[in-house]
C-alpha cells in the first residue's frame, strides 16, 4: 500500500497557499511521476467526498496512469478553492454544493459531478428545538458554503429570513470552536465537523437537514480554473471517473485508504461516507446526457438567485463542461 500523500491546510488566505503547499508524495518531493507528467495543483476538502477519489489515485497509481503529477492541498471550503482557482495558485478544486454559485458565476468550470452529498446540518445548543426558535440568536456560518445554504433552506421553510437572526459570519474552524464554546447559538455547518463539535457539545441538537428537502439534489463537484490547459484537464476528468468506478466498487477499501490520507479513523471516514449517494460513472453519464444533472445545478440555481448570490438561472451547460465529461468516458 503506498503512503499518502502529504498535504498542507490553506486556512485564511492565498498567501499561505502559496507559502506552504506541499508536494504530494511519489518519486520525489515536488509532486511523484516521471519526468514526462503534467505538474497540476489540485485542492480538496477533508472529507470522504473530496477526500476519497485522490486517495483511490494513489493507491492505484492513476496519477502515473494519466501522466499527471498532483501537489495537493487542504482548504477547509469551496469558495476559498475558486479564489486560488482565480488567481492562479490552483488549477483543480473540489466544491460541496453550497459553493455551486461560483461556477454559475462563472468564477470556474465544473468538471465532473461528484457525488449527491446530505451531510450539511443547522445544530443547535441544548435547549433549542426547532428552527423558528432561532429568532433572534446569534448564528455562526461561514459564507458562501454549504452551511449557509442550508440556513436559508431551512429559514425558507420554516417562514423565516436571514433578518429574524444574527448572522455571524465565520470560517468553519471558527465555527467548532465557537459553538463548543456557547459564543453563538446555532450554525449552518456540515460533517464531519459536527462529529468534532459533538465531541464537546454531545447535546447538540439538529435542527434541520439538507435531508428534510427530499425535492431537491445537492450534487458536489470537482472543478478547474478557466484557463487549464484542456488536454491536462480531460485526463484529469478520466482519472476521476475510474477513481470513482473503484471507490463504487471497493466502499470499505476506499474507507480505509482515506482515512489513511486524512490521518483519522476508519470509523469517521465511514459515517461521513454515510452522508452521500455514490453514483457510478455509468450513472454520471446518464444523469449528464439525459439533462438530470442539468436539474440538480438547476434547481441549486434558483435558490441562489432567492438568496441574492445570483442574477438569475444560466445555463447549466455553461458552467459543466457536460460534452468533455461524455467524451472522456468513451
Amino acid at each position: 500500500m503506498r503512503a499518502p500523500r502529504r498535504v498542507t491546510v490553506a486556512v485564511t488566505t492565498l498567501l499561505l497557499l502559496a507559502a506552504t503547499a506541499t508536494a504530494c508524495g511519489g518519486e520525489d518531493e515536488s509532486g511523484g511521476g516521471s519526468n514526462s507528467a503534467d505538474r497540476i495543483r489540485f485542492g480538496y476538502i477533508s472529507d470522504y467526498n473530496g477526500a476519497s477519489p485522490l486517495a483511490v489515485a494513489d493507491e492505484q497509481d492513476l496519477w502515473e496512469k494519466y501522466e499527471l503529477a498532483p501537489e495537493t492541498t487542504v482548504f477547509t471550503n469551496g469558495p476559498i478553492q475558486i479564489q486560488a482557482l482565480g488567481s492562479g495558485d490552483l488549477d483543480f478544486g473540489y466544491i460541496g454544493p453550497g459553493a455551486m454559485w461560483l461556477p454559475a458565476s462563472d468564477r470556474a468550470e465544473v468538471i465532473a459531478i461528484n457525488t449527491l452529498a446530505y451531510a450539511d446540518r443547522v445544530i443547535a445548543q441544548p435547549g433549542i428545538g426547532s428552527v423558528a426558535d432561532l429568532a433572534g440568536r446569534k448564528v455562526g456560518v461561514p459564507e458562501g458554503t454549504s452551511g449557509e445554504m442550508v440556513l436559508g433552506l431551512a429559514l425558507r421553510e420554516a417562514g423565516m429570513t436571514t433578518d429574524d437572526i444574527e448572522v455571524v459570519p465565520m470560517d468553519p474552524a471558527t465555527v467548532v470552536s465557537a459553538f463548543a464554546s456557547g459564543q453563538i447559538d446555532a450554525a449552518g455547518i456540515w460533517y464531519p465537523l459536527i462529529d468534532t463539535i459533538k465531541e464537546q457539545v454531545p447535546e447538540l441538537v439538529e435542527v434541520a437537514s439538507t435531508r428534510d428537502f427530499p425535492d431537491d439534489s445537492f450534487p458536489t463537484a470537482f472543478v478547474a480554473g478557466n484557463d487549464v490547459d484542456e488536454d491536462v484537464t480531460t485526463r484529469v476528468v478520466r482519472l476521476l471517473q475510474e477513481a470513482n468506478d473503484w471507490r463504487a466498487a471497493h466502499p470499505d477499501e476506499t474507507v480505509e485508504l482515506t482515512a489513511e490520507l486524512l490521518e483519522i479513523s476508519p470509523e469517521a471516514v465511514a459515517a461521513d461516507a454515510a452522508n452521500i449517494e455514490l453514483l457510478t460513472t455509468d450513472e454520471l453519464l446518464a444523469a449528464t446526457e439525459d439533462g438530470t444533472a442539468g436539474q440538480w445545478l438547476d434547481g441549486l440555481a434558483e435558490f441562489f438567485v432567492e438568496t441574492g448570490k445570483l442574477e438569475s438561472v444560466p445555463a447549466w451547460d455553461g458552467y459543466y463542461n457536460a460534452e468533455r465529461y461524455v467524451e472522456a468516458a468513451r
